[in-house]
Parts: C-alpha cells; structure tokens; sequence
C-alpha cells in the first residue's frame, strides 16, 4: 500500500541532458611561468606603443601646418595624415593588448549554469557579485601589476589627443586680439562700413530695392574680395568659419510695426533690419520666414523669434534674441554695417556675455 502522505520530493529532471565540458586545455602561459612573465611584458609592450602613438599625435598636431604640408597619398597633406595614423594606433595597440591580456593570462576556465527567471532572488544576486570578484580575480589584474599599470597609462594618455582636439571647438576666445581678422567666438567679420550682400552670388544691397515681406539671405562683402573692394583672399577652414558666423538675414516692413529694443532706435532703415542667421539654440541657420506675422523658424528645433520685436523668443527651446546688426546705407544706397555684432553669434557656451 502506498502512503498517501509520503512528502519525498520529487526528483526534477533537467529539460535537456547535461552533455558535460570537454577537459580543460592548459595553455603555455598557465604551465609556465616564464611564458607568462614574457606574456606579461609582451602586453605592457603594447599598452606603451599606445602611449607613444598618444604623444606622438600630440606632436603632429602642432608641428604641422595646415595647408603647407607635402602631400602623402590620395591627396591628403601630412597634417590630415600623421595625426589619423597616431590617433588610430593608439587606440590599435589598446586592443590588441588587451586581446593577447585576454588570450594568454587571463583565467579561461568554462562555467555553465541554467538559465534562471529575470526576477533573481538575493541569494543569485549574492552569487553574481561574487562571480564578479571570481572574474576580477581570473583576469589577474591584481596579481599582474606591470599589466594593470601599463594599461591605466595607456587609457591615461589617450586623454592627451582628447584635449588638444577640443582646441578645434574654436579659436581663443580673446576680444581684442580676434577683433580685426573675426577669428575667436566673440567676434564676426563684420565692421563698420561693410556691404551687405547677397549671399552665394555676392551682389551688393540697395535698401530702395527691398520690398515690403522681403528677406534676403546676405552675408559680409569681405567673404566676397575683388579688386574693386580690396578684401584679402580668404580660403580654406578660415573660409567656412566666417561664413558660418556673419551669415544674416536682411528683413524689410513697415517702418511702425518696428519694436525697437532700448538702445538700438536706428538700427533700421526704412523698415530694413537685420539679424544673425544662426539660431541661438544649437546654430542652425534660419530662413523659414512667416511675413504676415513677421515670425521667423528654425526648422531644427522649431524656435520661433519675432522679427518685429528684437527677434525675441515665442516658441520653442531657445532662450536668447539672434543677435541684431545694426544697418545703415552709404553714399550709393547700398547697405552697410554700422558695426559688427555687439553680441556673441549662435548658440551658447561657457561664461557667454555682451560685449
């Protein structure tokens, strides 16, 4: 007779047969010491390329000139290419070390376990923390110091091409010293006595040919040099900076739907004012321009300034005006800048101020 109140538990089977682990193959490094010390010096070799490739970017990036270098191949100067190659083997010999760390020191012993519900008890989480110590252990970062130290320098290092590329942000930020040329973050090409033009085709402006609900997309004549201007050639990256900061929006209305902001009372003419192009929000150029209401949209984040209100914000996430220039004409008519911005162009940074 079986006894109904038999509590033996019951055996559980696993769904699939546990097929075992082949034996475990001993590699030369976990036999003899020897190898693993000439293992070990043969990582730190690695991680100490990588800090010389980290330094040696540093020295290119200094030493050559943009622009003045011979070429190497594929029409790329020495300046494009040193700094690459550097910057490329650094991060190279960072991951074969750690591979051969990997392959020749590290513990490689197999570990199987069933799977287990996504909701771990204390006990499984208890356990995947000491899996972990298990791992930090098996990697012999603690017992390997050449390895552990040589690997923190190379990953220090590689700090060295990250901060000198954050030179290209953009020049100095001195006010005096960029003043002329509209280098540096504070100022733009524009000065005082400078056409607007019409951009691409650089043609000068006459306020008497706007109409009212124009706008015209114009830049600086100096991005523009002739013989009859007498503007410097300007190439290059220098080109393109100066082209991103004096681009402006030239806009004509009424005359008395004009909301002067206090202090810029003849910043127009005949209903003609101008702003920045480039929105203060992250810089995107702007030209999406509603005439009835005198709204103007940039169509990255859908700010919306009014135009015939200081180019305040309405709408969306940007928090300043776009910067006002101040027009006026000269003596054919043409449109001229009173002078440069009296702000900084285009989207926020660090300890940002009037001038």
């Amino acid at each position: 007779m079986t006894d109904s109140h038999d509590h033996t538990p019951a055996v559980v089977e696993e769904p699939i047969a546990n097929p075992g682990l082949p034996a475990h193959t001993w590699r030369p490094t976990d036999l003899d010491e020897g190898a693993a010390t000439r293992a070990e010096r043969q990582v730190a070799g690695f991680f100490g390329l990588s800090m010389v490739c980290a330094v040696l970017f540093v020295v290119a990036y200094f030493t050559l000139e943009i622009g003045d270098n011979f070429d190497t191949f594929i029409g790329l100067g020495a300046s494009t290419v040193a700094p690459g190659l550097a910057l490329g083997g650094s991060l190279l010999f960072i991951g074969i070390g750690i591979i051969q760390w990997a392959r020749k020191l590290m513990g490689d012993h197999e570990i199987s376990e069933l799977r287990h519900p996504a909701g771990s008890p204390a006990e499984d989480r208890d356990a995947a923390v000491s899996d972990i110590m298990q791992g930090i252990e098996e990697s012999g970062i603690g017992r390997r110091p050449l390895v552990r130290n040589s690997l923190l320098g190379a990953m220090g290092m590689m700090g060295l091409p990250a901060i000198v590329l954050l030179r290209d942000l953009g020049p100095t930020n001195a006010r005096v010293a960029n003043a002329e040329n509209g280098t540096g973050l504070q100022h733009t090409i524009w000065k005082k006595g400078m056409r607007v033009v019409r951009d691409v085709v650089g043609t000068p402006i006459k306020a008497s040919e706007l109409e009212i609900g124009d706008l015209v997309n114009a830049a600086p004549e100096a991005q523009f040099p002739t013989e009859a201007n007498g503007y410097p050639e300007i190439e290059g990256v220098e080109l393109q900076v100066l082209k991103a900061k004096g681009a402006i929006i030239v806009v004509k209305m009424e005359p008395e739907e004009i909301k002067p902001v206090e202090g810029r009372e003849n910043w127009t003419v005949d209903g003609v004012i101008c702003y920045s192009k480039i929105c203060t929000h992250v810089g995107c150029p702007i030209s999406l321009y509603e005439r009835t209401t005198h709204h103007v949209l940039c169509p990255c984040h859908q700010s919306t300034f009014d135009l015939a209100d200081g180019a305040k914000v309405i709408f969306g996430p940007a928090h300043r005006p776009l910067p006002q220039l101040p027009p006026a004409v000269d003596e054919e008519g043409y449109l001229i800048a009173q002078a440069d911005f009296d702000e900084p162009i285009g989207a926020s940074y660090w300890e940002r101020e009037k001038q």
